[in-house]
Formats: C-alpha cells, sequence, structure tokens
C-alpha cells in the first residue's frame, strides 16, 4: 500500500503541484481513508519528501539505461531529454516551482542530488563529444557543465518562462540546441541537425 500511495501522489504532484493537492485529494483519488495514508505517512511533508526522491531515482536510473546504449553524446542529451520529459509530465504546473516555495528544505536536497548526477552526466557527454570532434576541444567542461545545470535549472522559473508562454518540451528542446551550438564543431552542428530532423520524423 505504501509505494501504491507514493506512485499516486508522485502523479499527482507532478499533474497539478505539491501545494495544490492535498492528502484528502489523494486518499479520494485512491478510494481509502485518509486515515490510511497518515499510517504510512505521519504528514504531507514526509510523502513529499519521499515522493519526489522516489520520481529523482526512477528518473537516474531511466538516464544510467540511455547513457549505457552508447548513443553519440548529441543523440544522448535528446534522449535523456524526452525520457525526462516523458516522467515529468512536461511540468505544466510547475511543481519545481511550488516545492521550492513550500517545501525549500527538500527542495534544496533535491537540487543537490540532480547536481550530483547531471555533474557526471553532462561532463561525461563533453568529454565524449570532444572525442569524437563533435564538441570543441577548448571548451571548459567544470565551466560548461555548471553552466548547463544552471540553464536547466533557471528555464524552470515560471516568473520568467510563464507556463501559458512556454511549454517545458519548448523550453528544454530550445535550450538543448543553443547549448549545442555554443559548443559544437562544424561536425557537431551537421549532427545536431540531422539528430533534430530524424526526432521530427519520430515525432510525427
Amino acid at each position: 500500500m505504501k509505494n501504491k500511495i507514493l506512485e499516486t501522489a508522485a502523479e499527482m504532484f507532478l499533474s497539478y503541484g505539491f501545494k495544490s493537492v492535498t492528502m484528502d485529494d489523494i486518499a479520494q483519488k485512491m478510494g481509502i481513508s485518509k486515515k490510511t495514508i497518515y499510517s504510512h505517512f505521519q504528514n504531507k511533508k514526509l510523502l513529499v519528501t519521499e515522493s519526489t526522491l522516489g520520481v529523482f531515482y526512477q528518473i537516474k536510473k531511466g538516464v544510467e539505461t540511455i547513457r549505457r546504449k552508447q548513443h553519440n553524446p548529441i543523440l544522448e542529451l535528446y534522449e535523456i531529454k524526452k525520457f525526462v520529459n516523458k516522467h515529468l509530465k512536461d511540468e505544466k504546473s510547475a511543481p519545481q516551482y511550488q516545492l521550492h516555495k513550500y517545501y525549500p528544505i527538500v527542495h534544496k536536497k533535491l537540487v543537490e542530488k540532480q547536481f550530483e548526477v547531471m555533474e557526471e552526466c553532462i561532463s561525461t557527454n563533453l568529454k565524449k563529444g570532444i572525442a569524437q570532434e563533435l564538441y570543441r576541444k577548448e571548451i571548459d567542461i567544470a565551466f560548461v557543465t555548471r553552466i548547463y545545470f544552471k540553464g536547466v535549472m533557471g528555464i524552470k522559473d515560471i516568473e520568467t518562462f510563464t507556463p501559458e508562454d512556454f511549454t517545458m518540451t519548448y523550453l528544454l528542446e530550445n535550450f538543448i540546441d543553443y547549448h549545442i551550438r555554443g559548443i559544437a564543431t562544424k561536425k557537431g552542428i551537421e549532427t545536431l541537425e540531422h539528430t533534430k530532423t530524424a526526432q521530427t520524423k519520430i515525432a510525427l
């Protein structure tokens, strides 16, 4: 039952937001009493924490699976983007924003874990791109890795990128394009254009 509660809560939080969804909403969705939820989670903050970390580890596992497929580094970024979007439901209600505003401690812990994973993932992607002559050899890997992380986090700021004007799919698509064009060689740009064309055909 505990895992089912976590699964349902995570889905609802991502769909409607961490603040918007109440314990009553989750109980009603599952057809159980609120008392049953409290028997597994003492309070909503604990449920938010465990469900958030659960989603994080699920995404981490999926990203690791994609990386093991040994795609070229540009395609790898697009495959990761597609996977993350699918599992975060395009973040239409900006749950990251609500998590930061209403559960700052949980948000801080999540961001720390995200950076740990992304630092290793992106730095490896950059090294692989340089080795394959897709990225320029003179780029500063530590700097670009951190710029990428800050950029991904920054486009989730709904005060700057309002959900009414920008979907998360659109933002991530354009951010990756922006990122790659800033570090790519001529061969990398050609690979980028080929990857985007192929991704568009798949989407259709």
